[in-house]
């Protein structure tokens, strides 16, 4: 390395910036001369490029995040490798500025390139793992205390936030888990699914087949229910379904994002 003295102050404040150890700002110092601007460079560049071949690490934590402005709303998915750092501050405020990015129109691919720096400070392999940008004329959203789910609900008028918010925890916690807004929404693949489940169980039974086909359907037209957002029973007040929360407002589509389970979506109404 090069014979140049090092004040001990620039080593902090390069730290401080970074999040690195002391001993690599001060080595990032040393190769350049001592001059923080090009060591800070130096450090992210070089750190980059090692985070880069780390991408196989299983990214198993993480935290859903939720951006509203306008007639338009986003909701994300940042993904970590420990707990530990999902629920370090500069990470939720990582996973805020990732929304409020991918609602003005930023791409995976820019929003991934937007954390960086993250990913040199904590040493992990953290990713967007997807985005969900919509429009409407209201919105409500929920994000769950651990911020491990979140829901992002897209409707044709406005929303009390209250309502959004109540309707976001129903799709939360609600069991079964919505499919859909509507019945028309819901998945054909996960109705056939269940309906051969069905017929199994009753012919297992020893059902003659048309009684078995007639019970079989009788449960299929109760799940189309069961799935479907609208039609569900409300969890704050069972004595109310969600379309009666909802009022003359109807919901259009929802997204619920569970960290690890995969890109899925609500339905379209």
């Amino acid at each position: 390395m090069p014979d140049v003295e090092i004040n001990a102050k620039d080593v902090m404040q390069l730290r401080q910036k970074t999040g690195l150890p002391m001993m690599k700002c001060k080595e990032a110092l040393l190769e350049n001369g001592g001059d923080p601007v090009a060591a800070e460079e130096w450090l992210r560049k070089k750190l980059k490029g090692k985070m880069e071949t780390r991408t196989d690490r299983a990214a198993g934590e993480g935290r859903v995040a939720v951006a509203i402005e306008g007639a338009k709303a986003a909701i994300i998915e940042l993904r970590a490798e420990t707990d530990f750092t999902a629920k370090n501050d500069k990470f939720v405020e990582a996973a805020h500025q990732v929304a409020t990015k991918a609602l003005a129109g930023a791409s995976i691919d820019e929003l991934n390139e937007s954390i960086s720096d993250l990913k040199i400070e904590t040493g992990e392999n953290i990713s967007v793992s997807r985005a969900e940008v919509a429009e409407g004329a209201g919105f409500g959203s929920y994000v769950h205390h651990d911020g491990k789910t979140g829901v992002l609900l897209v409707c044709d008028g406005p929303v009390e936030e209250s309502v959004g918010k109540q309707i976001g925890m129903h799709i939360v916690s609600a069991v079964p888990i919505p499919q859909g807004v509507t019945k028309d929404d819901v998945p054909e693949s996960v109705i056939e699914k269940e309906r051969q489940f069905a017929l199994s169980l009753a012919e297992q039974e020893g059902k003659p087949k048309e009684i078995a086909e007639k019970m079989v359907e009788g449960k299929v037209r109760k799940l189309y229910s069961e799935l479907a957002l609208i039609e569900q029973d409300f969890v704050i007040d069972p004595s109310k379904k969600v379309k009666d929360v909802l009022g003359s407002v109807s919901a259009t589509k929802f997204f619920r994002f569970q960290v690890g389970e995969g890109a899925d979506s609500g339905a379209d109404a």
